[in-house]
């Protein structure tokens, strides 16, 4: 008799979802950790449409879509990845995180990191929705928040 193979770890989207419904501190890692991996290969990645990320929380999903609708085929505002701040990485590395509760259902993640040879910080806001963290927000190291600038696209549309 022979012992059945053993599992593959767990890669890209699929080690985030995981690491998603475990806790926020290990979220946030699987995030950055997967953060340098090319998406194109990912079947996770490719059945994710704007506004519908299994990463991002309800609120900023909303905004994301809003502000993809609002681009009508031109270049939406959010044209990055806002985990690396980045549209490609290149030597990527999570070089610290500080991770603050907020009760059990929202945490603060201080990260640092290390991309195209330059150390940025960001803080992400995230909050548990169902089974799942997610991503509420993304504050660069100069207070702009993601929410905020994706939430005046959507004001202005309702005008």
């Amino acid at each position: 008799m022979t012992a059945p193979a053993p599992e593959a770890p767990l890669t890209g989207r699929a080690a985030i979802y995981a690491a998603g419904e475990q806790n926020a501190e290990a979220f946030a890692r699987a995030l950055y950790a997967n953060a340098a991996a090319p998406l194109a290969n990912d079947p996770a990645a490719a059945a994710v449409s704007p506004g519908r990320d299994p990463l991002y929380s309800r609120t900023l999903n909303a905004l994301i879509g809003v502000d993809f609708r609002e681009a009508k085929g031109e270049v939406p505002y959010l044209n990055y990845d806002p985990v690396c701040a980045c549209q490609d990485a290149d030597g990527f590395a999570l070089t610290g995180l500080k991770m603050t509760p907020d009760g059990d259902k929202a945490a603060l993640a201080d990260v640092t990191f290390a991309n195209h040879g330059e150390t940025q910080q960001q803080t992400l806001k995230l909050v548990k929705e169902g089974p799942m963290w997610r991503i509420a927000d993304v504050v660069d190291a100069k207070g702009k928040s993601l929410h905020d600038a994706l939430m005046a696209i959507a004001e202005r549309a309702e005008s």
